[in-house]
This record gives structure tokens, C-alpha cells and sequence, in this order.
């Protein structure tokens, strides 16, 4: 009697379990559907190599490795004596070119009152000229009417050779002179290229000095002062800590309705007790399909878990964190990022 009385209640508890089973499965059918959740996800930030636009000798090193630095702090100098010298140089070199354009203008200027005076006798010696012409061609028809004697015209005729001799060498003069006003335009071409160096040995000298571009942490710090840093190898890594992000890859079946502006829940494995809140920035248009890591092609590659069964493609979904903590993000740390989709859609009926 006892097992007859146990048997539709233990029917009972097997149906109950059952169908908690199935709600709970339902759950997480649901739950995967609409609030995909991932643990493949890391902390990144945007880096910078810091590399000094000269080449110089490290004379100050202001940071040292995993220093947090606020935007306009100082970074490192090099050695500025070469930039000063050379700033210095030029700065001389244009003060002698501006003396020098002086004195040359001067001569110029005298110059031009040679070839003013020169003109001047040109034009004495041009009507000189023309006044012993017109007496000569007056005088010549009078000599066989006896008016005037064959001596006179002889002179008058003389005369008229001697002013056009004279023409003529003022006409030279002139043209010398003339030709001798050489101006200052190619000392002022001159001068605008020691312009120009003096503007490039001041940048040079600016640039001996480094500073942060941005809020953020000095990373892979290998050298000291006295170090030789060259204008193409970079001293250190700069994170850019004033935005972080989590980048989660997320399988390509769970991409429909994730979006630009989709919200999402993020929590660091190094502390589990807090939640973060951020935004996707972007999803991922394109993965390598070949197995392996970092880069093939210029696109990111994700490698597939297991070889011998087709999975789904994992794509990487960029999201901007709101409100991070400074002091938990690092970049690279894992993390666990949960997307709600759903509030995208409950925004849009909403507007």
C-alpha cells in the first residue's frame, strides 16, 4: 500500500524536475538568444610609440616604467646643444645677410644715379647732336651762294661728326650704368632660405623636448639617461588611458542584433564583484578563416577551439567602457562582456 501511495508522487517530482529542466533550458536558449554573453574578451586601449621627431642624447628622463602621466607632462630631453648651435648659427648667419643687403643696397642706389646721369648725358649729347646737324645742313647751301666761306661749313661739319661721337659714348655710358644696377632680389632669396633654416633649428630645438600627447601609462620602458635615441626607434609605449574597451568575440550566429550603440554589461576576471557599463563601438567585418593568431592579410584572426567539428566564427565586437575603473583596466586583462540588445529595441519604439 505504502509503495502504491509513493509512486504518483515520486511521478510528480520526476514531472516537476522535468519541466524545470526544460524552463531553465528555455532560459538559457533565451538568454543566449537575446543577451549574448562571452568570456573570450580582453581590455585594450589605443598605444603610441613614442619616438622623438630628432636624434639626440637622452639628458632627462622624467618617467619611469608603468607611470601614469597627465597630458603635457614631460616625458624625456634630449640633448638640446646641436638644436642651439644650429639655431644660433642661422640666427647669425642672418643678421651678416641683412648688413650685407644694406651695403648692397646702397651701392645699388648709387648705381641707379650713375644710370639716372648717364640718361641725362644721352640726352645732352642728343641734341647736341642734332642742333650741329640742322647748322651743317643749313650752311651747305649757302656756300655757293657765297653767304658763307667753305671753312665755316668745314667746321660746322666737324662739328656735327663730333657731337655724334659724343652721342655715341654717352649712348654706351649709359648702357654700362644701366647694366650695372645688379638690385638685391638674389640676396633676398638668400635671405628667405636662412628664414626658413632658422624656423626648422627652432622646431628642432622644440622638438628636443617630449611631452604626452594624452592621459595615459608609460609601458615597456627599456632605457635610461644617456642613452642615443633615434628619430626612428621608439623609447617607450604610451597607453592612452582616458578610453578603454573591451574587445569580445562573439560567434557569427549571435551577431543579428548586435549593432553601433548596443549596451553592454562587462565584469574583469581579475575582480568578478563589479560591473561595468559600455557601449559597442564596432563589430568586426572580417576574420581570417585559417586557424591561428594575430594577423593574416591585415585582418584579425581568432582561432577555433576545436578542428575537427565545424564551429561558428568568432568575430571581434569593439566596446567603448563608460565608466572604467583606472585602477582595475590593464590592457590585456580578460574579461566577460554581456550584450542587451533588447534596449536597443525598447530606444527606437520608445522615439
Amino acid at each position: 500500500m505504502a509503495d502504491t501511495a509513493q509512486r504518483p508522487r515520486k511521478k510528480l517530482a520526476t514531472g516537476l524536475l522535468l519541466l524545470v529542466v526544460i524552463v531553465l533550458c528555455i532560459a538559457v536558449i533565451w538568454r543566449a538568444d537575446n543577451e549574448p554573453q562571452t568570456d573570450d574578451a580582453y581590455v585594450y586601449a589605443d598605444t603610441i610609440n613614442v619616438v622623438p621627431e630628432v636624434s639626440g642624447r637622452i639628458v632627462t628622463l622624467a618617467v619611469r616604467d608603468n607611470q601614469r602621466v597627465k597630458k603635457g607632462d614631460l616625458l624625456f630631453e634630449l640633448d638640446q646643444r646641436p638644436f642651439q648651435d644650429a639655431l644660433d648659427k642661422a640666427r647669425a648667419s642672418l643678421i651678416q645677410l641683412d648688413q650685407q643687403i644694406m651695403l648692397t643696397q646702397r651701392s645699388v642706389n648709387a648705381q641707379v644715379l650713375n644710370a639716372s646721369a648717364a640718361r641725362a648725358s644721352v640726352e645732352r649729347a642728343q641734341s647736341a647732336a642734332k642742333q650741329a646737324k640742322d647748322t651743317l645742313q643749313r650752311m651747305e647751301p649757302l656756300v655757293d651762294k657765297g653767304y658763307v666761306s667753305a671753312d665755316e661749313v668745314d667746321r660746322a661739319h666737324t662739328l656735327a661728326q663730333s657731337t655724334a661721337a659724343e652721342l655715341t659714348y654717352a649712348g654706351l655710358q649709359a648702357r654700362e650704368a644701366t647694366a650695372a644696377v645688379s638690385g638685391v632680389d638674389a640676396l633676398q632669396a638668400q635671405r628667405a632660405v636662412v628664414q626658413a633654416e632658422i624656423a626648422s633649428a627652432e622646431l628642432n630645438l622644440e622638438y628636443a623636448t617630449v611631452r604626452a600627447p594624452f592621459d595615459g601609462v608609460v609601458v615597456s620602458l627599456r632605457t635610461t639617461r644617456g642613452q642615443f635615441a633615434s628619430a626612428s626607434s621608439p623609447v617607450f609605449t604610451l597607453i592612452d588611458t582616458a578610453h578603454w574597451y573591451v574587445v569580445a568575440n562573439l560567434r557569427e550566429t549571435e551577431l543579428a542584433n548586435i549593432e553601433p550603440g548596443t549596451d553592454a554589461t562587462i565584469y574583469l576576471m581579475s575582480n568578478t564583484s563589479k560591473r561595468f557599463q559600455g557601449k559597442v563601438d564596432s563589430v568586426g567585418f572580417g576574420v581570417s578563416p585559417e586557424d591561428g593568431g594575430g594577423l593574416a592579410q591585415g585582418l584579425p584572426q581568432v582561432q577555433r577551439s576545436i578542428n575537427w567539428v565545424h564551429v561558428s566564427q568568432r568575430f571581434p565586437v569593439k566596446i567603448l567602457v563608460t565608466d572604467a575603473d583606472i585602477n582595475l583596466f590593464r590592457l590585456g586583462t580578460s574579461a566577460v562582456a554581456t550584450f542587451h540588445p533588447a534596449t536597443n529595441v525598447i530606444t527606437k519604439d520608445a522615439n
